[in-house]
């Protein structure tokens, strides 16, 4: 496995350059991503964020973000764009399956991979790993990669931005167990680049549309269902429902917290029909490994207590299958 200096060889002169997150990204996706890109196309590189898929609108004002070229949109340019890469850095996920079609062309490339992520079990496939499960965010990697790359004064407001905006949201806005002190003191360091931190906190979660907000009052009134027995809350939502509401990508984000939000409750879940798979989101509490779940179950995983899966099943198959393993954890549950 290479080492920092050959990443720091890998980047001398100008290089093509891609960047690539996960599928559907979230905000650190986006804020690792476009932080780095803004980094990188400032030290003179050839730079393209290619996404493998849309993501939520109210991450758009990103700087550099009409720049980012999404693959089910744009799909000749960003293979194009793969194909010449000489170097792919591989943001917030570690296992090419995480981008789809386009892990096949990442595989495929000649390019030297950089993979940056936080999340546990790395595939593998790169060349040069960035890696520390213990991060809150992606997004604190990259911040971290820029000072021992040793260009802690490159970073300007258009990446602590960015930079800020991954961290903040992938930490449940500062409030998860892995929001360290040292995560605070990159905060600090991050809005004396220029991030301003109120701003961004409104343009991420004062940005809703209308129909966002309705939705989320029929989940609360009529699609939570609460077990005490077991500590354990969930959500169901079916297709017909999502289409009713006109809900776009993003406009889920968020909601399984509510679950988690009762008084008394450990773990939470949101399922929803996304049409050929059932999209799962898990949340937890304490010690509770909300990732075993996702992996021994549904097909996922993540972080002890904020991890996803899916299903084949139907819908209420799904839930059937997920009240059917709570016995298993009820002892867990409980303390």
């Amino acid at each position: 496995m290479a080492q920092l200096a050959d990443l720091i060889q890998w980047l001398a002169g100008s290089r093509r350059i891609v960047i690539t997150t996960h599928h559907k990204p979230d905000g650190d996706a986006m804020g690792s991503s476009l932080g780095l890109y803004n980094y990188l196309l400032k030290k003179g590189h050839q730079v393209h964020v290619v996404s493998p898929s849309d993501y939520p609108h109210f991450l758009h004002w990103l700087p550099g973000n009409a720049e980012v070229v999404t693959y089910t949109e744009e799909l000749a340019r960003a293979k194009q764009l793969v194909e010449e890469a000489e170097l792919i850095f591989c943001l917030d996920f570690n296992a090419l399956s995480r981008i789809n079609e386009l892990g096949e062309l990442v595989a495929a490339s000649g390019a030297k991979k950089i993979m940056v992520d936080h999340h546990l079990d790395p595939q593998g496939f790169e060349d040069f790993a960035y890696w520390d499960a213990t991060a809150c965010a992606t997004a604190e990697l990259i911040f971290r990669l820029i000072v021992d790359l040793g260009d802690a004064a490159a970073i300007d407001r258009d990446i602590a931005t960015c930079l800020y905006t991954g961290i903040m949201t992938d930490s449940g806005s500062f409030r998860f167990p892995n929001t360290t002190s040292g995560v605070h003191r990159i905060i600090a360091a991050l809005i004396d680049a220029g991030a301003n931190n109120s701003r961004i906190h409104e343009l991420v979660y004062d940005n809703n549309q209308e129909n966002r907000l309705r939705f989320l009052g029929y989940c609360l009134s009529n699609r939570l269902v609460v077990m005490p027995e077991y500590h354990t809350a969930y959500f169901y939502i079916s297709k017909q429902e999502l289409d009713k509401f006109q809900i776009q990508t993003g406009d889920t984000e968020g909601i399984v917290n509510y679950a988690l939000s009762l008084n008394g409750i450990k773990l939470a879940a949101f399922i929803v029909d996304r049409g050929p798979v059932r999209k799962m989101s898990f949340r937890s509490k304490g010690e509770f490994p909300a990732n075993e779940i996702a992996r021994k179950y549904f097909e996922g995983g993540g972080h002890r207590n904020a991890a996803g899966g899916s299903s084949s099943l139907s819908l209420p198959e799904t839930v059937d299958r997920f009240i059917q393993i709570l016995p298993e954890f009820e002892e867990m549950l409980k303390q």
